[in-house]
């Protein structure tokens, strides 16, 4: 979600928006819709289940081709109600696309009481009365946040508001800022239908109500289904269309897109989303009046993306709280929610710059009843290289396929294999991928890169890959490192290359060598993952049921018995290492290997340390290295410092968050409050700290930001929600951790 701040850009079209909700009366009281029925409401007998909610799909459409499952209607709402068309599958509307214009405004941090809005306000149309500046101050109240905006305006130029904003600093007005809008060039144009083979040419006052002509079908724009019906009307910013449905339906397809199903399945997580996305909608009710829809389908208000992206999972956590809202002190609460919020939330006046809210405090993304679970490895394996890779984790793979016996001495692996050895390890090897074995034996006194690559391909039946899917050109090219080699073994070492399986040519160097134990070994692995990548399975560890481990993979849980000799593996971005003991809090990534319904080799991949909810999230931990002129370039857009100097965290919140950062330029210096840093630097989050490199003469030349976290960072964390959910938490106490003395109550 990102926050929306509201100006006053729509106040002169406010007669054409009487026009319109007049009209809408006018369809009512002209055609009764069924109101007998207080739950529901019909357009032209097509019911919607109340209360219902007003989406905009698009504004400034230049075309919309809109599709239904199995017929729909369209009337025109202009000077009374005409039927258009009845039970067609598909219409097209053409409008002319509004040219936009930018133009642009100077801003003010906003104020918590509307009396030092206007004290600002006065003190600045002073200043430019004193050097004889006209120019229109005005304050808009953000009604979300229940804050004051100051700004000045408008602008056709940005060079004129950059000197104008200049001129500011000069009078000791620090902290204005550059915004940039699009308007749109002229009035709204007349639009065209295209339906039953004939266009039809509307007019800009029309609107048209597109209604399925059943309660069975369901309408499509731009392939993508949607529930409830479509408005298509001329606005001061272009044809819009509008999605009126149910609100339950609404959730239906935000809350997949919001917190995804699939990544987090928990349902209590999905519930705790479904509730805080529902409050949010009903709150923020009416956000795009002025142009005839409720909420926007965008991350400005909240992603909804219809029946697509619909998912029984989710859907069921928006049916189980169905009507469910979030209250303090009996009204609705503004329920924002941030992705994943870096170890703690923030006071929401410490990033949005409005009044303390009660229950938008800062938390700590921690559990109190955080459960943790011991693992005890049994094997510990000293490294074994090949070509400079330890290869000990494959060799304990191997071990648990039950490919070798045990041995866990790493001095075995740094002997020359003899043929028996090798024969027997590809028969098991053949056995264990349930492949027809062919008897074949090494009869050498060595075993080499050549008469192994004979005996896999000759063991597992692959003469006909040589012939067909190896080419003659590549054959010279993947040997072209190799010692002189036979001909009858070019084919054979070169399809073994091809394929990854052997390694390239410069590190075998001379494929009539004898080969070590770990050599093979590692061939044979990488064989084995050549054939069936599943046979290491991946999923999540759920928890420990005495000497059973639980874990999800594929979206189910299973569970198996750990073997009391187990290889236990440590990943810790990609360096494997064996562990004698193992913890888990839950949600940990992990890989193993199952035979006979135990599991004797568990690779446990630790992305975080961490005990925080959202340690998980790939977005916990980030960094970013940015040019200072690319910064530069960036900060110019908002405010005309000059060349970038530097950077400088002046104040932090509660989560140690920076809420004010001083820019330093060689023409200005300005101090740059809460949301709005995020927006100036262009990171994914205000949860950072700064490094820098300099060159030769001190100069700053990068930035470092070290960071965690994504999002605003206030009110609901939803991968800490997910945390939460897994720990065993329901929704309300989810719910209930993020927003503090909030209530949960049916509304309907």
């Amino acid at each position: 979600m990102v926050f929306r701040f509201k100006k006053m850009s729509m106040k002169i079209k406010y007669y054409k928006y009487i026009l319109f909700f007049g009209l809408i009366a006018f369809f009512l009281i002209l055609n009764p819709l069924e109101f007998a029925n207080e739950e529901r409401e019909f357009f032209r007998n097509y019911s919607i289940k109340k209360p219902i909610i007003r989406i905009g799909l698009g504004i400034n459409l230049e075309e919309i081709k809109i599709n239904a499952s199995s017929g729909m209607k369209i009337y025109e709402l202009r000077n009374g109600l005409n039927k258009i068309s009845d039970n067609i599958n598909e219409v097209l509307i053409k409008g002319k696309k509004e040219k936009l214009n930018e133009r642009f405004l100077i801003q003010f941090p906003p104020f918590r009481e509307k009396e030092e809005a206007e004290d600002f306000s006065n003190k600045i149309k002073e200043k430019l009365k004193e050097k004889k500046i006209e120019k229109d101050v005005y304050i808009d109240q953000n009604l979300e946040m229940n804050t004051y905006q100051v700004w000045i305006g408008y602008f056709d130029l940005k060079s004129e508001a950059e000197a104008f904003a200049r001129e500011l600093y000069n009078m000791g007005f620090k902290d204005a800022w550059i915004v940039e809008e699009e308007i749109t060039d002229g009035e709204s144009k007349p639009y065209w239908l295209f339906c039953n083979g004939e266009f039809i040419k509307l007019s800009p006052d029309s609107t048209l109500y597109i209604i399925p002509s059943n309660s069975r079908s369901y309408l499509s724009f731009n392939g993508k289904p949607y529930r409830g019906i479509f408005v298509v009307k001329s606005t001061v910013k272009g044809i819009a269309l509008i999605n009126i449905l149910n609100i339950e339906d609404y959730l239906k397809g935000v809350v997949p897109v919001e917190l995804s199903p699939y990544s987090f399945n928990e349902i209590e997580a999905q519930k705790a989303q479904a509730v805080a996305a529902r409050t949010y909608a009903l709150k923020n009710l009416g956000m795009f009046e002025e142009l005839g829809f409720d909420l926007c389908d965008t991350q400005k208000c909240q992603v909804y993306r219809g029946m697509s992206v619909e998912n029984p999972l989710s859907s069921k956590a928006v049916e189980q709280t169905e009507g469910e809202v979030m209250t303090y002190r009996g009204r609705l609460i503004n329920a924002l929610y941030t992705s994943t919020c870096g170890g703690s939330t923030e006071n929401v006046e410490n990033v949005f710059l409005g009044k303390p809210i009660p229950y938008l405090r800062g938390t700590q993304c921690f559990y109190e009843h955080q459960k943790e679970w011991w693992i005890k490895g049994y094997y510990m394996m000293a490294p074994v290289y090949v070509n400079g890779f330890n290869i000990s984790p494959e060799i304990a793979r191997l071990i648990s396929w039950g490919i070798i016996p045990l041995n866990i001495n790493h001095s075995f692996y740094r002997e020359i294999a003899s043929p028996k050895e090798v024969s027997k390890w590809i028969e098991n090897t053949l056995s264990f991928l349930n492949k027809k074995f062919n008897p074949v034996k090494l009869n050498e006194k060595y075993v080499n890169y050549a008469n192994l690559a004979h005996l896999i391909i000759d063991s597992f039946g692959w003469k006909n890959k040589l012939e067909f899917l190896l080419k003659e050109k590549e054959i010279e090219y993947f040997i072209k490192d190799l010692m002189e080699v036979k001909e009858e073994d070019k084919k054979y070492i070169a399809y073994l290359i091809l394929e990854d399986i052997f390694p390239i040519s410069s590190e075998i160097k001379n494929p009539y060598r004898p080969m070590l134990r770990s050599e093979v070994l590692h061939v044979i692995h990488k064989l084995i993952r050549y054939i069936d990548k599943n046979r290491i399975h991946k999923g999540n560890f759920k928890f420990l049921k005495g000497n059973r481990i639980v874990v999800e993979e594929n979206k189910k849980e299973k569970e198996f018995n750990l073997e009391s000799r187990i290889f236990l593996i440590h990943n810790n971005n990609g360096f494997l290492s064996f562990g004698s003991y193992a913890s888990l809090i839950g949600g940990e990534e992990v890989y193993w290997i199952e035979r006979k319904g135990s599991v004797p080799y568990l690779e446990i991949h630790y992305s975080s340390f961490s005990n925080m909810l959202e340690r998980n999230s790939i977005f916990n931990r980030w960094q970013v290295r940015k040019s200072r002129e690319e910064l530069e370039k960036r900060i110019q857009r908002f405010y005309p410092i000059g060349k970038l100097i530097d950077l400088i965290p002046k104040k932090r919140g509660v989560s140690g968050r920076v809420i004010e950062l001083q820019i330093v330029g060689s023409e200005n210096q300005v101090l740059v409050k809460g949301f709005r840093i995020r927006t100036v630097l262009g990171l994914r989050e205000t949860l950072f700290v700064i490094d820098r490199e300099y060159d030769e003469d001190g100069k700053i030349t990068y930035f470092i930001f070290t960071g965690r976290g994504w999002g605003h960072g206030v009110g609901l964390c939803q991968v800490g929600a997910y945390g939460m959910a897994r720990e065993g938490a329901n929704y309300k106490k989810i719910l209930k951790k993020y927003y503090n003395r909030i209530k949960i109550v049916k509304r309907y």
